[in-house]
């Protein structure tokens, strides 16, 4: 399976976010993740459909959001309209998940479930046919800048036999504390997709984007 590269714009800089997302698109990233935080399901509140409306005018990279909020289900058609192609909601913040997972594909986009770090992957077992990519979140979210979770490897490991069973064509992708050091032991793991904030916009974000983009294509 491809391995993909999803910058984080939690990390960018506003001022110049168009030019910035058009740095990684030029290197080679092929998704934006868009973080979503409303302040009750994580303590942060980010941004919402406006400024996605506005970066998907921008650039033709998969805009993959990731919805950090409390019942998810009541803002898909407005995700939908605003621009996401990928939609990933969390277990732990649907009253209806199998419920909330349809309506994500009634509007045509992919369907994506997420789990904390406390939460144990068994949890997912009657989703994983029912989306196209699980979110291993490999620090708790809602803050950017945190350490790597040295047990999410073997979340990821086991979550990768089980869709090797029951949804092959299923991506992992895992978010949080990745960058050049430690991504390979992630993609090793089992990951497809890869999330990074601080690891491509802090500093050089065209090299940083060219030298995950190197070493994801050694896992292809």
């Amino acid at each position: 399976m491809q391995k993909i590269l999803a910058p984080s714009i939690l990390s960018a800089d506003f001022k110049i976010l168009g030019e910035q997302l058009r740095q990684t698109a030029e290197a080679g990233a092929q998704y934006i993740h868009f973080d979503v935080m409303d302040g009750d399901f994580v303590p942060s509140i980010s941004f919402g459909m406006p400024v996605l409306s506005s970066i998907r005018g921008v650039t033709e990279q998969v805009m993959d959001v990731h919805l950090m909020v409390t019942e998810p289900i009541r803002y898909v058609k407005a995700f939908k309209e605003a621009g996401a192609d990928f939609l990933t909601v969390h277990y732990e913040a649907c009253e209806d998940l199998h419920r909330t997972l349809e309506e994500i594909h009634k509007y045509g986009m992919k369907a994506g479930i997420s789990i904390k770090p406390n939460t144990p992957v068994y949890m997912l077992h009657p989703f994983l046919k029912e989306a196209e990519m699980f979110l291993i979140m490999s620090v708790e979210p809602g803050f950017g800048g945190q350490s790597f979770i040295p047990y999410s490897l073997n979340k990821i490991q086991e979550l990768r036999g089980l869709l090797e069973e029951k949804n092959p064509e299923a991506a992992i992708e895992v978010d949080g504390g990745i960058y050049h050091r430690n991504v390979g032991e992630v993609l090793q793991a089992g990951a497809d997709v890869i999330v990074s904030g601080s690891g491509v916009f802090k500093g050089d974000i065209r090299e940083n984007t060219a030298k995950f983009m190197e070493i994801l294509k050694q896992y292809e």
